[in-house]
């Protein structure tokens, strides 16, 4: 078992990541500054210090104690928001991503697990995505998680730092258990605003663009569980622990929902029809976006258990009610 420092572990996937770590022995210190993450989400067997990544001093004093882990997931992640205000993300997640480094290497720490994202690839050139793809993300928010991609693979290079970066597709969900009790602040994908409108928090919702080269007209995206997500990351632990070696990794199912699937899907769920409206298209919005993750299969020994899109719709309508 391994003793892991989760940054941004009160956070939505956060709080489901060390539920998992929690439930397979592990060690666990969650440093969370709460600007995004919440108490409710923490977890009695778990440590809490409140902190910020770009306090260094706070930052140093949690990282002196010994960890074989680091598993790295605060950011700032709203895409629209990265392009308005780059220097809030360049400061976030690039200045603060250095913070974490820096002290793994004052301290010893030889091995991180980052949180990135499909968004370093930009416009799929093709289909499924798999790690091979070049990356050319086209917002802020993108650009910054792959910009720590380099820097981990730098300080591989030259300080021995181990790492696995995780390139999350899109996540939803909550524990099938109902463990995590605080609800993610602010969404802006896809599903959360859906339940939200069933609920009568928001007076319906709109579809972006009903006219893509796809079955039913609509995106098509690959939508992972977050429990899944937290499995993949418990098992790069592990991973890091025997192998030392260094992977970048997708996350995702490999089957494309629709908007359309989606909101069918979670009115089957909720037994009545939801409001909504087609609206134009979002700029930069690709018609399909799906990933292969046969490679996270192959090194880690990891598969998706949420495969049905019902199954995962049920959990965030369990979590609403």
């Amino acid at each position: 078992m391994a003793k892991v420092l989760v940054v941004g572990g009160a956070g939505y996937i956060g709080s489901h990541v060390v539920l998992e770590l929690l439930d397979k022995g592990h060690e666990v210190v969650v440093f969370d500054n709460l600007s995004t993450g919440q108490k409710v989400n923490l977890f009695d067997k778990a440590e809490f210090v409140q902190g910020d990544i770009l306090d260094v001093r706070a930052l140093e004093n949690v990282m002196s104690r010994n960890f074989d882990v680091v598993i790295h997931m605060a950011a700032l992640k709203a895409v629209g928001e990265s392009m308005a205000k780059p220097e809030i993300y360049a400061t976030g997640n690039i200045t603060g991503g250095v913070n974490i480094l820096n002290a793994m290497v004052k301290f010893n720490v030889k091995n991180i697990v980052f949180s990135s994202s499909a968004a370093v690839y930009g416009m799929p050139k093709y289909l499924p995505v798999d790690e091979k793809h070049e990356k050319e993300p086209i917002n802020f928010y993108g650009y910054t998680k792959s910009f720590f991609e380099d820097l981990m693979d730098w300080y591989h290079n030259l300080k021995a730092i181990n790492f696995i970066s995780l390139r999350y597709f899109n996540a939803v969900g909550y524990d099938a258990l109902g463990r995590v009790k605080g609800k993610e602040k602010n969404p802006q994908n896809l599903l959360p605003i859906i339940i939200e409108a069933a609920t009568g928090k928001r007076n319906g919702f709109e579809i972006y663009g009903n006219d893509y080269d796809t079955e039913d007209g609509t995106c098509e995206r690959d939508y992972i569980h977050v429990s899944d997500l937290a499995s993949a990351h418990e098992k790069a632990v592990c991973y890091l622990m025997t192998e030392k070696k260094s992977h970048v990794l997708n996350l995702g199912t490999g089957q494309a929902v629709s908007v359309r699937q989606m909101v069918e899907a979670t009115e089957k769920v909720i037994g009545r029809p939801l409001k909504y409206a087609y609206a134009p298209r979002r700029p930069g919005d690709p018609a399909k976006l799906v990933a292969t993750s046969s490679l996270a299969r192959q090194v880690l020994g990891w598969t998706p258990k949420y495969t049905n899109i019902k199954d995962i719709i049920q959990t965030t309508w369990n979590m609403e009610k």
